[in-house]
């Protein structure tokens, strides 16, 4: 009798023993699990790219082919059925940031946060920069790099439009796998938008008759201050000059029209040369926009500041500012201290001798 209680105590050691063991290497692995979890990742590529069709091991291989060492395979599949993402990936980019976790990295992956790309399109820049821009984008698809600008606006929707200045400048977002005319599309829908508003909030007296002149009288603005706050009176002087029949003579619009030929200098004999875009040769607007006007100039040349002035000159300081005048009296004077900054500046710059 005493041996079968021996015997059978020694059972119940032996099964509490196991027990003890089986709990013990439970909540080891247990740990490890959340451990991995929770690891900061060292990948050495910055994206990873899930495409349709991919399994979950097909995404485990990519993430191995990336640089992620971290973890065994079973841990990230145990890992997957827990945040219930195993079967739910979202197809695209997804960016592997420095001390991403795994835990992080599959939610991201569940929940479509694919990488995002920016490119941007800057106030003032004429198409063949936006185009530029656009060429160097990656990664980007590129399905308009061979046409020219007018089979560009018929592959947009918008056949016979000129595409200078139907482009708002921002910052647009898009993922791998959009295209060029993608991005081009949102920046004319963009465009559209805020010449509409601005044309709505137009100026009663405003001396242009349609939206496209609008478009126009801005893409000038655009080009002639990079001071926001000079782009009222600016749109002021052209206003009146318009209402008056007097000539514009703005130098970016005679720039414009020399095209590619320009070498950063503009001389007498450019001034004097016509084109439909000397503005001193000729009355009026141009006969298209010069750049990519922003919505503060689309505004300013809506709602022009109030004013006598007729004339404006740089100051000449490296601020961007400008003088304006009323009179050609007055212009004159600021001119000549404009030049006598400006050979001040040049006497700075050359080193005695």
């Amino acid at each position: 009798m005493a041996g079968a209680k021996r015997g059978c105590l020694l059972v119940v050691t032996v099964l509490v023993l196991l027990a003890a063991v089986v709990v013990g290497a439970g909540a080891w692995l247990y740990y490890q699990q959340v451990q991995f979890a929770d690891t900061r990742l060292t990948p050495s590529e910055q994206s990873v790219v899930i495409a349709s069709g991919d399994g979950f091991n097909t995404v485990l291989g990519k993430l191995r082919q990336a640089g992620v060492d971290e973890g065994q395979d079973a841990q990230w599949q145990v890992l997957a059925r827990q945040l219930d993402a195993a079967g739910k990936l979202k197809v695209g980019e997804y960016a592997l940031d420095a001390n991403l976790t795994p835990r992080e990295l599959l939610m991201r992956m569940r929940q479509g946060r694919v990488l995002q790309h920016r490119i941007t399109i800057v106030e003032g820049w004429n198409i063949r920069q936006v185009r530029a821009a656009l060429k160097r984008a990656q990664p980007l698809v590129h399905t308009t790099d061979d046409l020219d600008d007018a089979a560009l606006m018929q592959r947009l929707g918008f056949d016979g439009q000129h595409p200078e200045g139907r482009f708002l400048p921002e910052t647009y977002v898009y993922q791998r796998g959009d295209n060029d005319a993608d991005v081009l599309k949102r920046a004319h829908a963009a465009m559209e938008e805020a010449l509409a508003a601005a044309w709505e909030a137009r100026a009663d007296d405003l001396p242009i008759s349609s939206p496209y002149e609008l478009l126009i009288l801005a893409s000038i603005i655009e080009k002639e201050t990079a001071l926001a706050s000079e782009r009222p009176q600016i749109a002021g002087v052209f206003a009146r000059r318009l209402k008056m029949g007097m000539r514009l003579q703005t130098d970016p619009t005679v720039i414009y029209g020399i095209g590619m030929a320009y070498d950063g200098n503009i001389r007498r004999s450019h001034l004097t040369t016509d084109t439909p875009y000397n503005t001193y040769t000729r009355v009026g607007l141009t006969p298209t926009p010069i750049a990519m006007p922003s919505r503060d100039a689309l505004m300013a040349a809506a709602r022009p500041a109030a004013g006598n002035a007729l004339y404006f000159v740089a100051v000449g300081d490296g601020s961007g500012a400008h003088v304006f005048s009323a009179s050609y009296a007055e212009h004159n004077a600021a001119v000549a201290r404009y030049l006598q900054q400006l050979r001040q500046n040049r006497r700075k710059e050359t080193p005695a001798q």
